[in-house]
């Protein structure tokens, strides 16, 4: 039996806000789909964003394997738009980029708190 990862339901205080951010983050498109906005990844999944009261008091990790080029494009966004930025899931290595495997990586924030992450090379 094959398995695959289809979607996650991501909590925001706005979803439409929250999934034009991250798609504009990503250069993807956010589209309305039912009672969701939802971001497409070309692997196949989609982040379909929910408007909830409250977001969990544990945010989401949500990592996304990237071309080179188009991590320089995403980091050329959080630098444009001022956002801190670290190397590692536990925010010691502000301002600074990951080397793991060999390739780039990088956390950053979504306005909702979701720890969001692009790398350059599978973990």
């Amino acid at each position: 039996m094959t398995v695959e990862l289809n979607h996650t339901i991501v909590p925001s205080h706005d979803q439409k806000a929250a999934a034009k951010d991250l798609a504009e983050m990503l250069g993807l498109e956010a589209k309305t789909n039912g009672h969701f906005d939802v971001v497409q990844v070309p692997n196949g999944i989609s982040l379909d964003f929910m408007d909830v009261d409250e977001v969990p008091k544990f945010p989401m990790h949500l990592a996304f394997l990237v071309s080179e080029d188009t991590f320089d494009e995403v980091f050329g966004r959080i630098q444009d738009r001022d956002l801190p930025y670290w190397a590692d899931p536990m925010r010691t290595r502000p301002n600074q980029l990951s080397a793991y495997n060999g390739g780039r990586g990088l956390y950053w924030d979504s306005p909702d708190g979701h720890n969001l992450e692009i790398l350059t090379r599978a973990s």
